[in-house]
């Protein structure tokens, strides 16, 4: 009888070696998706984009600078009352301004001085022709990072707001947040718009200082552009480590679904021609050639900064290697 054992094994080898030029290939097209993803998204965010930044910062630096008073805000004194008497504000002004002369309105008038308030990253300024203005200032670790800006108009006192024009980045849900929660509470909308946005900035930046920190030790690095969705790879080591990380929504700055699997890629490679087969002729793999899950790893990314977390994983990764993949 001859035996079969020789080509069982050879036929796993080239099933492997398929597999492999498969994903070699899928990732050669998922990263040209991702440099022409790179593309749009810096053709969609040039010239006219930054022409509104220009020019919006202007208007607000000149609101900021023609204001007779900064009120800061804390707490419940930033509620809808507050609100609704800025509004009353801007028609008031620009009924004003419609009008010959200033006589429909006394130079003691509470509404005659021109102020801007402050709540948390937020400056509320009341712009020219009935428009309510909010820059958002975004920060990472105590450094500031860029300017954003929101303008609401409405016809009228008793109309409700819209969105007129902003320079929050595309991929963030403006659009959907104006119509769930302009029209009905448009305080919670102004501070919703704030956390999208400095969530936004503190995941990107996490990537950004690891990346700055650690990038000799990371292979490949993929995410969506909210950076809601994460991988990469650490290659310096013996075995191959895959991170996935997913955020519950656009306004977390830690994830909650995390997977991270050591593959002991090199053992693999070597240890095929010589495992042994079972009785359907097929190689039976030993038990450490399965990818192992890093718990400990998946822990730390749930409950520190990106930067913070992969530190831990590096520490501690020879040793958690050493016990769940023996040599």
């Amino acid at each position: 009888m001859v035996d079969q054992q020789p080509f069982s094994t050879i036929g796993e080898v080239n099933f492997i070696h398929d597999d492999d030029i498969r994903l070699e290939t899928t990732r050669a097209r998922f990263q040209n998706v991702i440099k022409r993803h790179a593309e749009l998204t810096e053709r969609l965010s040039r010239d006219s984009d930054k022409m509104i930044f220009e020019r919006l910062q202007k208007e607000f630096e000149a609101a900021r600078a023609s204001q007779t008073q900064e009120i800061s805000l804390e707490g419940e004194q930033w509620n809808d009352g507050l609100l609704a008497t800025i509004r009353e504000r801007v028609h008031m002004e620009a009924d004003r301004k419609a009008l010959p002369g200033d006589t429909n309105m006394p130079p003691d008038s509470p509404f005659h001085g021109k102020i801007t308030y402050r709540v948390g990253n937020k400056v509320i300024c009341c712009l020219e022709g009935a428009r309510i203005g909010i820059q958002y200032e975004t920060s990472f670790a105590g450094e500031p990072c860029e300017l954003y800006h929101c303008v609401l108009e409405s016809k009228s006192f008793l109309e409700k707001m819209t969105v007129l024009e902003h320079t929050i980045p595309f991929f963030l849900p403006i659009r959907e947040a104006e119509n769930d929660l302009l029209s009905s509470n448009a305080m919670k909308f102004i501070d919703h718009v704030g956390e999208l946005l400095q969530a936004y900035v503190d995941r990107r930046e996490q990537v950004r200082l690891m990346r700055e920190l650690y990038g000799n030790q990371i292979g490949e690095l993929y995410h969506s552009l909210p950076y809601h969705m994460i991988e990469f790879v650490l290659d310096d080591f013996d075995c191959k480590v895959t991170v996935s990380l997913r955020y519950a929504d656009l306004v977390s700055v830690l994830p909650t679904r995390v997977r991270v699997l050591a593959w002991p890629l090199n053992s693999s490679q070597k240890g095929l021609t010589g495992s042994p087969t079972n009785m359907k002729g097929t190689v039976a793999f030993p038990s450490h050639l399965i990818p192992a899950r890093l718990s400990y790893a998946e822990d730390a990314l749930r409950n520190m900064s990106l930067p913070e977390a992969y530190a831990e994983i590096v520490l501690n990764l020879p040793r958690a290697l050493q016990q769940l993949l023996p040599s």
